[in-house]
């Protein structure tokens, strides 16, 4: 089906989300309907739940999440589906049911490889958020997961999945601006103040102790439920891993690399002084030996815009520039800065859209997802390589915590020339919550 067909409707707002009907023999015959749980329904999981529930032949049998108003929001996002869902408040039971094909992981960082690893391990292939684990050695399991399970596993890196910039590699890659050896990516935004916390009863309304799950065990505070996690390094992974995973994974995907020889990595807190351990500002740099650079800045709290965009990356190379400002675009420039080919996104991106930056061209990811389930097609983005680009944004948060220079392992990305920071690769669990591969 041609792209421009794919999308009806532009809108970013879940509600308004539309595709064009497929039609019901075949491959789309009612044998071959895909049913699907998601966990995790703040925010980015309620779209998702909607999104997959509008592709042809896909059920949302099951919605999973611990908090009263969140539930509420996977209910309301799944108004309009035929049947609707059951619900289960513990993924361990969620994932012993044998009556559905896939799991969805959109709750927080922490969870992100635990629950994985258990769909998987019941059976069930995984489409899971980025940065799919909150820890390198995370990144290392859920990826012996897809091997040993031979379940589907897909990153919620949405951008692999869009035509316009797999048609960019492919250009890129034959040659379009020579031989490519930089690349810049940005992320920026006008975040505000998480305040100090206060240490209160936990809500009646939450399940903490289900919340916390493989994280060891903290006091409930009144800033950290929902969103704030993210800038905690006890369940969050930061601004580097929150956003720049995106961007970032372009850039390696761009410029053919895998696991870096060097990471370096500066800023801090500075806007505000808060509960927020993460930086709010983050310039890091990713060397690949002889084969390129990346860098990547981050500004959670100053949202001027980088060529005129909140978002972005550039690919630099001998014989001209390729720019991407957020969304489905892209230019390539020669070597005069001369734009010799322009392609504009089928959506405007929202960079600062906590549920969806790129609106519907996130279904393109969707429907690759539920093809490669029912056989049709290979996963644009399987979780042994969408951690290749996460961990990058681990090793900038580890050089940056530690204030170290990183010398990495080009075969797989360990760090060598610190005991210091590799104990940050991975982190310690609640006891009984460890994830195992068995």
């Amino acid at each position: 089906m041609h792209r421009r067909k794919f999308i009806r409707d532009a809108s970013l707002a879940t509600a308004g989300l539309t595709i064009l009907n497929f039609p019901v023999f075949g491959k789309n015959a009612p044998s071959n309907k895909v049913v699907l749980g998601v966990m995790g329904l703040n925010g980015r999981g309620s779209y998702l739940a909607n999104c997959y529930s509008q592709l042809p032949n896909v059920e949302i049998a099951y919605i999973c999440d611990v908090e009263a108003g969140a539930i509420k929001k996977g209910f309301e996002a799944l108004k309009d589906a035929p049947k609707k869902p059951g619900l289960v408040h513990d993924i361990r039971k969620l994932v012993e049911k044998k009556d559905y094909d896939a799991l969805i992981v959109a709750a927080p960082d922490h969870w992100h490889t635990p629950a994985a690893i258990l769909g998987a391990s019941h059976g069930k292939h995984v489409y899971v958020e980025k940065p799919c684990g909150q820890n390198p050695h995370e990144g290392e399991l859920i990826s012996q997961a897809l091997h040993k399970y031979g379940k589907h596993i897909q990153m919620g890196n949405q951008r692999r999945s869009m035509p316009s910039l797999i048609e960019a590699v492919k250009e890129v890659k034959d040659g379009a601006i020579g031989d490519v050896y930089f690349a810049k990516a940005w992320y920026t935004n006008e975040r505000k103040s998480i305040g100090i916390g206060k240490h209160i009863p936990v809500p009646s309304t939450l399940d903490f102790e289900l919340w916390q799950g493989p994280a060891p065990r903290k006091a409930y505070q009144d800033n950290l439920v929902h969103y704030n996690w993210h800038w905690f390094w006890h369940w969050g992974t930061g601004e580097a891993c929150n956003n720049g995973t995106h961007e970032i994974d372009c850039c390696r995907w761009f410029l053919g690399t895998d696991y870096p020889t060097k990471v370096t990595s500066s800023g801090g807190r500075y806007a505000y002084k808060d509960d927020w351990q993460t930086p709010d500002t983050q310039v890091a740099s990713f060397e690949f030996g002889n084969k390129g650079t990346i860098t990547w800045e981050g500004r959670s709290c100053n949202n001027f815009p980088v060529e005129g965009s909140s978002r972005g990356f550039i690919i630099y190379g001998k014989n001209g520039s390729l720019v991407n400002l957020g969304g489905g675009d892209y230019k390539i420039l020669d070597a005069k800065n001369k734009v010799v080919k322009e392609v504009k996104s089928e959506v405007a991106p929202d960079p600062n859209n906590t549920q969806s930056a790129n609106g519907n061209l996130d279904f393109y990811h969707f429907k690759n997802f539920v093809a490669a389930v029912r056989g049709e097609e290979k996963l644009t983005s399987p979780v042994d390589e969408a951690s290749k680009s996460v961990l990058l944004c681990h090793l900038a948060n580890i050089a940056q915590r530690t204030g170290t220079e990183l010398h990495c392992d080009p075969k797989n990305g360990k760090i060598t020339n610190s005991e210091t920071a590799m104990k940050l690769w991975q982190r310690t669990y609640q006891p009984g919550w460890e994830p195992k591969l068995v």
